[in-house]
């Protein structure tokens, strides 16, 4: 029976753990660093933390749930349905929290891999790395020091009262976006420093009306019905994405007019905030508040570059400085950094940094030539601009626990061809031409401007690439 280790207790980590034993694989555990399961969903507990993906389709295929009580499930929702699912399938009690990984070495004589942890070495027949993508927050590099309190939305200080302060929120990525209308109503001053706009679309998130939710509840053809629904509807943001002169255009046109409703009697404001890029080049915000929050007689939308901190508040390019008391940094994640800094030396000593030098790849996101038996979930370009991420952790679950099965039967372990990853990573680059993505700098791409992060295509394609394990991709790495 062989021994599997998965990094991370998030969507990932729970799916590969349940995949994994359902199929009779029973030797797992879990280690994640943080006091709890949940991944970002534990550490993201900014006012109005939410998914923009739809309830319905935001859970596992197999655990689903016809009590949700709006379209899209905020950051408590979320959290409690991944406790709940990990609790009923029995995978919680593998967690083994406060474990925090910082080096996977594999050991060519005993071919099995080696895991430092804060707890001791650990081995493992077969390593999963559930890290994800969204787990470092990234914050700006400035000059000068900053005395007033500090944080960034990633681990959001609950403590600190914001009533009566007047405060500077830098960035306004999705997170952001969520979080200043609510810190608006509780600060007597905010202000947002800008460096790009954003492209929106309507999203208010109210709770369902009680009959719908009866219907929802009583009726199972109606939750089937809109979960397939939310399928095709999110196939279709994809669709715009890639292909921006044409659908992109006629969702941007609605985009553009959505915007310059929400700020109709503010021109000055909406000129600033309009954003210089194609529409789906970057990350397509839902917000129905977000632009009438800018618009308040107490916040104020800055887009001079910040030149540097100062003692009392954020100085900019023209002089200015900004006196406040507290400075929130909604600034996202370092999404190019996947499971980085952990050090992961593979065969013959080599390292994955070295692997990954100009850039992470790996055969669907998930199989790295060289590093056997070790399979990366949300891995490079296996994130998704219109899709559900949940549905691709389900397809490479499935994809993993077949390869950890094959590498059993065959009583070796496996390691993707290199010509094969090859081949797959330059089919999926070539597949970003033409598309919204390649369009500008965003965060989907590293420092040499290579799209790491995303998938190019739809979520139908990955899991059909992702079904059945060809044995004909893998290579024996000192068989038995």
């Amino acid at each position: 029976m062989p021994q599997v280790v998965i990094v991370g207790a998030g969507f990932g980590g729970i799916a590969a753990a349940i995949e994994l034993r359902r199929h009779g694989l029973a030797d797992v555990a879990i280690l994640d660093k943080a006091p709890d399961l949940g991944g970002t969903w534990l550490h993201n507990t900014y006012p109005g933390a939410a998914c923009d993906v739809p309830s319905h389709f935001y859970s596992y295929s197999f655990a689903q749930r016809r009590d949700w009580e709006r379209l899209c499930p905020t950051q408590p929702d979320i959290l409690h349905y991944l406790h709940e699912v990990a609790r009923e399938q029995g995978v919680d009690r593998l967690v083994e929290t406060g474990t925090h990984v910082t080096a996977c070495r594999w050991d060519d004589a005993a071919r099995r891999w080696t895991l430092s942890t804060s707890r001791g070495e650990r081995t493992a027949d077969a390593v999963i790395l559930a890290t994800g993508q969204l787990h470092q927050p990234a914050a700006p590099r400035l000059r000068g020091t900053f005395e007033g309190h500090a944080f960034h939305s990633a681990g959001w200080d609950h403590d600190y009262d914001l009533r009566g302060r007047r405060v500077a929120v830098i960035g306004t990525g999705a997170s952001a976006v969520q979080f200043l209308p609510a810190v608006a109503e509780e600060a007597a001053h905010v202000t947002v420093f800008q460096r790009t706009g954003n492209w929106f679309l309507p999203r208010r998130n109210r709770p369902y009306p009680r009959p719908y939710r009866k219907l929802i509840e009583r009726v199972p053809a109606v939750q089937r019905a809109r979960r397939r629904f939310w399928f095709w509807f999110l196939e279709c943001l994809t669709y715009v994405i890639r292909h921006p002169r044409t659908a992109g255009r006629v969702v941007g046109a609605w985009s553009a007019w959505y915007m310059r409703h929400q700020l109709r009697d503010h021109p000055e404001l909406r000129e600033r905030i309009w954003p210089d890029y194609t529409f789906g080049c970057k990350r397509i915000l839902f917000s129905s508040y977000y632009l009438p929050t800018l618009a308040r007689p107490d916040v104020e939308l800055v887009t001079e570059r910040i030149e540097r901190l100062a003692p009392t508040g954020v100085v900019t390019a023209d002089g200015r400085l900004h006196e406040v008391d507290c400075l929130i940094y909604g600034t996202g994640f370092r999404t190019t950094e996947f499971m980085f800094p952990m050090e992961v030396t593979g065969a013959g000593g080599r390292s994955l940094r070295e692997a990954w030098r100009d850039g992470a790849h790996a055969h669907l996101g998930i199989g790295i030539p060289g590093f056997p038996s070790l399979y990366v979930l949300y891995g490079p370009n296996t994130n998704t601009s219109g899709g559900s991420i949940i549905t691709y952790l389900e397809a490479q679950a499935g994809y993993v626990r077949q390869a950890i099965e094959l590498e059993r039967a065959l009583g070796a372990a496996l390691a993707v061809k290199p010509e094969v990853e090859a081949a797959s990573d330059r089919a999926v680059q070539a597949r970003f031409e033409g598309t919204a993505w390649t369009a500008c700098n965003s965060w989907y791409r590293d420092d040499s401007g290579r799209i790491v992060t995303n998938w190019p295509g739809y979520m139908r394609e990955y899991i059909a690439e992702t079904r059945r394990v060809d044995p004909a991709d893998f290579e024996p790495v000192d068989p038995r």
